[in-house]
């Protein structure tokens, strides 16, 4: 999708369950050889791990969550699972939530972890006709 200027967007994060310990050079390993493994190399830009939550959240997500309205009230069962401080409705609520910024910079959508994938792609098809639709006729 990158001629249509998409492009995916990796943000590793430690906050869940504890299941990004790895430091900086370890991560690209632990994802081709351990999770998922068999030779799994992203093909997607993966930044530095920090926290998309919490008083130490990176800037971007503080953006992000002000911006989309959040994916539900619940953050399921807590015990051991989450890690930050304060816990906030806006927050994400587990690895693999899912954002859709513009090309304006201004985010669009967001999605619960555990979303199907066939429903983010129809929502980004449906987004990018939009968008292409209103260059045309405008």
């Amino acid at each position: 999708m990158k001629p249509l200027g998409f492009a995916l967007l990796g943000f590793p994060c430690n906050q869940f369950g504890k299941q990004e310990p790895g430091q900086k050079h370890e991560i690209l390993p632990g994802l081709k050889h351990v999770r998922p493994g068999n030779g799994f190399v992203p093909n997607f830009q993966l930044f530095e791990k920090g926290d998309v939550n919490g008083k130490n959240e990176q800037e971007l997500f503080t953006f992000l969550k002000s911006s989309c309205p959040p994916v539900g009230d619940s953050f399921g069962a807590m015990d051991g699972r989450l890690f930050w401080e304060p816990l906030k409705t806006s927050d994400i609520k587990w690895n693999f939530e899912k954002f859709l910024v513009g090309p304006d910079g201004k985010p669009v959508m967001r999605w619960y972890p555990a979303v199907k994938i066939s429903e983010i792609r129809a929502d980004i098809q449906r987004y990018l006709l939009q968008q292409y639709t209103q260059d045309v006729f405008n």
